[in-house]
């Protein structure tokens, strides 16, 4: 696992990490998301998932959130819900005290 990341989502949206060495996984649908997310994160220290499937599987990243690997991070894909910044300033203000990106 150590140093391995990945990538889950739309075909199109993993082609720009899997040209940059990055382990892409395509998925369809939030339910391939769901399984494909398990299997990935048993080898990978680090995932990025695709921001249209982190908001309906917030269950599934909860739990890896309690242990230190794999830290899952939602990207923007153009289809934004809004929880990809969410989560961002959530973790950011856990982990430092303060919201210093958005200051909202």
């Amino acid at each position: 696992m150590e140093g391995k990341m990945a990538v889950v989502g739309s075909a199109a949206t993993i082609m720009v990490f899997k040209a940059a060495g990055v382990e892409a996984f395509p998925v369809a649908d939030e339910k391939s998301a769901r399984e494909t997310l398990r299997k990935v994160a048993r080898d990978h220290s680090v995932v990025f998932l695709a921001e249209e499937y982190a908001e309906p599987l917030q269950d599934l990243l909860r739990r890896f959130d309690e242990g230190a690997y794999p830290v899952v991070l939602p990207i923007p894909t153009g289809k934004e819900t809004g929880y990809g910044e969410e989560f961002l300033k959530t973790v950011m203000e856990r982990a430092l005290g303060v919201d210093i990106l958005f200051q909202k």
